[in-house]
């Protein structure tokens, strides 16, 4: 068995590879390879069949999902369609009834603990901003890095030349340099939003899981929230889940639609706006 250089991850959840990768070729996904992670298919998430009951209820009915590396994701879909169990699937908050979830070709993300996948390099940003408000924007930047320190451990640590470089290109891409100094309490909401996506790029993700980014944005949040994705897209791969369909558009080259726990519709934006089923269930006319 092959062993792959990931922090934190203990070899029993390192399976086999998988030898059948037709499902992901079928749609076209790419090769690249990304560092520490075997994505020989060029997938970096695979879910199949996956399945999640709460008393009875499927929340996630035999889905089946794959993205691509360096693929920009969205998912739409009405509500209770299953978006956010679907993201707590992906990050070990809930546990499946059934099926396989896998990050790249070896580890299974059904045998590890919520922590061991953030290691592993999941990364997800939830609807409401979560930033330590009391701190400045570089010190909340500064403690992302520092994840196995306490918290003052870790602003007293002195950091090394490459990570001052890394954190001023983070706050360079969140466009928040004027605003390092500054209380992230004092901040917009757009500002932390963009701050805490900050913080999730300090850990170096491969998966971003972004749940509603522009909620409550102004326009030009909005607008500059779409070029950020567009950025990142490439470097990372990211899953979107949005309501906002021309937020969607602007960014999306490939939509999921999910309804009852299962995908109902994947393509184009164009494409899904286009499917009866999708306009029925969701769109409508």
């Amino acid at each position: 068995m092959r062993s792959v250089p990931l922090p934190a991850v203990h070899p029993e959840f390192m399976l086999e590879p998988l030898l059948d990768g037709a499902g992901r070729d079928a749609i076209g996904l790419g090769q690249r390879r990304e560092p520490g992670l075997d994505v020989r298919h060029g997938t970096v998430l695979t879910l199949e069949d996956l399945s999640v009951s709460f008393d009875g209820f499927k929340a996630l009915n035999a889905l089946n999902l794959y993205i691509g590396v360096g693929e920009l994701r969205c998912i739409i879909g009405p509500n209770g369609a299953g978006k956010t169990t679907l993201m707590d699937v992906i990050t070990g908050k809930t546990r499946p009834s059934a099926g396989k979830a896998w990050f790249g070709e070896t580890l299974d993300l059904t045998r590890m603990s919520e922590v061991q996948i953030a290691q592993a390099g999941i990364g997800r940003k939830f609807q409401k901003p979560t930033v330590f408000e009391a701190l400045t924007v570089y010190q909340n930047l500064e403690l992302a890095q520092h994840t196995d320190k306490s918290v003052w451990a870790s602003l007293r640590a002195r950091l090394s030349g490459a990570q001052k470089d890394r954190i001023d290109e983070v706050l360079r891409t969140i466009r928040l340099e004027a605003a390092q100094q500054r209380l992230a309490g004092l901040l917009s909401h757009g500002q932390k939003q963009f701050l805490e996506i900050g913080m999730l790029l300090m850990q170096e993700p491969q998966l971003l899981l972004l749940d509603e980014p522009v909620a409550g944005m102004t326009d030009a949040e909005t607008e500059f929230t779409a070029e950020l994705f567009k950025g990142l897209a490439g470097k990372h791969s990211l899953m979107v889940v949005e309501h906002d369909m021309g937020f969607v558009g602007s960014i999306a080259d490939h939509v999921t639609v999910l309804h009852q726990g299962s995908v109902l519709a994947e393509g184009s934006l164009e494409q899904v706006q286009a499917d009866d089923r999708v306009i029925e269930v969701y769109l409508g006319r």
